[in-house]
């Protein structure tokens, strides 16, 4: 997800089903102008927020309707930045195909690096390919390995998206986008508003600090639970890391 500071404006920018290109490319993304607080003693918001409820219903509508026909499914996170050809980048391509190979769809955020990575390996597995794109202010626009595409304008609707049509998650290495993914699933395993929906951590090395803070930190000072350290799995293993959200899921 990440961005050099002081990059160029994109050439291209999708709003999304709209594409502007070049001097038409507009500032700020969809999710900034509802984020954003109004400037004081501004009341424009009162006529705005309920014509954006009617997009963001919209982009619900669109997202169900696409991807209701999907058979099971895993999403599959991981940094934008991985390097093609990158030990991390294969494992993701390996998986990838793995996972078609034991019945699964892939989703994915459709972006470069990792999750190209595992798109590629659906996509040559002859599996289903899925990306949920997201509008973001230095466009990447959808790999090349993505089948299936849907681009939204607002993160919300996108997360809901990648757990309601996906059985479980497979998280590799990333920053703060896959971060922000594992920590709600994580969160709604714990309240169970989601059930049997595996959580496996792939990279024991890169896991290794995070998993760690978690036990000596977090559980020690009482802030979770021993049992919470269950909720989710680490492994080096593509076998394993199919197997653990194939047992998981009963597929």
């Amino acid at each position: 997800m990440g961005n050099p500071e002081g990059a160029p404006a994109p050439e291209e920018q999708r709003l999304g089903p709209v594409v502007r290109r070049r001097e038409q490319v507009q500032p700020g993304t969809t999710d900034q102008r509802l984020l954003d607080t109004p400037e004081e003693g501004s009341a424009d918001w009162v006529h705005t927020d309920p014509w954006r409820v009617m997009r963001i219903q919209s982009e619900f509508v669109e997202g169900f309707g696409t991807l209701a026909e999907l058979p099971s499914a895993i999403s599959v996170f991981g940094s934008a930045r991985t390097k093609a050809g990158s030990p991390e980048y294969e494992a993701g391509v390996r998986i990838g195909r793995a996972l078609v190979d034991a019945g699964f769809a892939v989703i994915t955020g459709g972006g470069p690096g990792a999750m190209e990575a595992a798109n590629k390996g659906a996509r040559e597995g002859n599996g289903i390919s899925v990306g949920l794109g997201i509008e973001l202010p230095f466009e990447q626009g959808l790999n090349p390995h993505v089948d299936i595409g849907v681009n939204f304008r607002y993160f919300f609707v996108r997360k809901t998206m990648f757990v309601k049509y996906a059985q479980g998650f497979v998280v590799l290495p990333g920053g703060l986008g896959t971060l922000d993914e594992l920590f709600e699933a994580l969160t709604l395993v714990q309240t169970r508003k989601v059930t049997k929906f595996p959580i496996v951590l792939f990279g024991t090395e890169y896991w290794g600090g995070l998993v760690d803070w978690l036990r000596g930190t977090v559980v020690a000072q009482g802030k979770a639970s021993e049992w919470d350290l269950l909720l989710f799995h680490v492994t080096d293993d593509v076998e394993e890391a199919v197997a653990l959200v194939t047992k998981e899921t009963g597929l």
